[in-house]
């Protein structure tokens, strides 16, 4: 099966949400030869907006495919690296003034596992209990900015890993990548869930119909994985998706089920349920143990990055839970 060139065509890019992504924009398509003068731009008062998050978005995905028709030496211009700079402190400083400190990670992540079971503020029980196609189809049109670069991301942290926590990782992403077979990737599988609930499998298709909060759960992975120094915080992260997946999963397929959704919708997350439950041991054993054994000074940012993880997908969930309730769309456009 060979993978359609969906998957590996550059996008086209999004439309600015304010100053700052307009500026970013504009920086990206100015005409040949590249800009050199500096980019001077007031930052957004919102840390978790709209204008914010899509600056940040776009000049990580330079990073990853980058766009259609930018130069792709942008990646290293030293204005926009200020810029993001500037934007991820912005970012950073609300996270760290929201979320507590202290704790200890693995009984963090034993917390993620006796979550509560009544469903409560939460998008799978709400769409395995009452959930509508349109807003299956919503949901997956918001999760594609990352499942279709999933792991991605996380690929970053390997080379700042050792021994146990190295392998530990190597070993889940290696299933993420389709353990060797291209059509078992699970970009590849999400982008067949697109097709399937008829939906635009393009890389970056949905990027204008997100709002900021999914903007932001991406754009803090990206964050979290291209920096060093937040390598405790990117584990802490992957830890907390992966513990909870596998149960959310195994709602997501039901709810695909009940709705008459097809085979191919259904499979990616029914593949997620069994592969997840393995890698939660893997994460919490090998790679949170190992990165402890290795570097015990970065228990609190593993921690912070489970917290933030949480935090920013309680501002999801809020969203579209309290806009299918009313019966509205979360999406920005059609």
């Amino acid at each position: 099966m060979t993978a359609p060139t969906t998957l590996t065509a550059a996008p086209s890019l999004p439309t600015a949400r304010g100053e700052v992504s307009a500026a970013v924009l504009g920086r990206l398509t100015a005409p040949a030869p590249a800009p050199t003068g500096p980019l001077t731009v007031r930052l957004p008062d919102d840390p978790y907006g709209d204008d914010l998050h899509l600056a940040l978005y776009v000049l990580y995905e330079l990073h990853y495919r980058g766009f259609d028709g930018v130069d792709e030496r942008l990646e290293w211009d030293p204005e926009l690296l200020r810029l993001r700079a500037a934007l991820e402190e912005r970012f950073l400083t609300a996270l760290r003034d929201e979320i507590p400190q202290g704790g200890g990670a693995h009984q963090e992540l034993a917390g993620l596992l006796a979550a509560p079971q009544d469903g409560k503020g939460s998008v799978s029980h709400h769409l395995l209990r009452k959930g509508e196609l349109w807003q299956l189809r919503e949901n997956a049109a918001l999760r594609s900015l990352y499942h279709l670069k999933e792991a991605d991301p996380h690929l970053w942290v390997v080379p700042r890993l050792r021994g146990r926590a190295k392998a530990g990782m190597v070993a889940v992403e290696y299933d993420e990548f389709g353990a060797g077979r291209a059509e078992e990737i699970h970009a590849r599988l999400y982008a067949d869930l697109l097709d399937d609930l008829g939906l635009s499998s393009a890389y970056g298709a949905h990027l204008d119909a997100a709002p900021a909060e999914m903007l932001a759960i991406v754009t803090m992975m990206s964050l979290f994985g291209l920096h060093r120094a937040h390598r405790g915080a990117l584990v802490g992260h992957f830890a907390a998706v992966e513990v909870t997946s596998s149960p959310a999963s195994a709602r997501m397929a039901d709810a695909l089920r009940r709705c008459g959704a097809g085979r191919a919708a259904q499979r990616f997350y029914d593949e997620h349920v069994e592969a997840d439950a393995v890698h939660e041991q893997l994460v919490r054993h090998e790679v949170v143990t190992g990165l402890l054994t290795d570097e015990p000074h970065l228990e609190d940012d593993i921690v912070f990055g489970i917290r933030a993880t949480g935090l920013l997908e309680d501002r999801l969930t809020a969203l579209l839970l309290g806009s299918w309730e009313n019966g509205r769309s979360v999406l920005r456009s059609p």
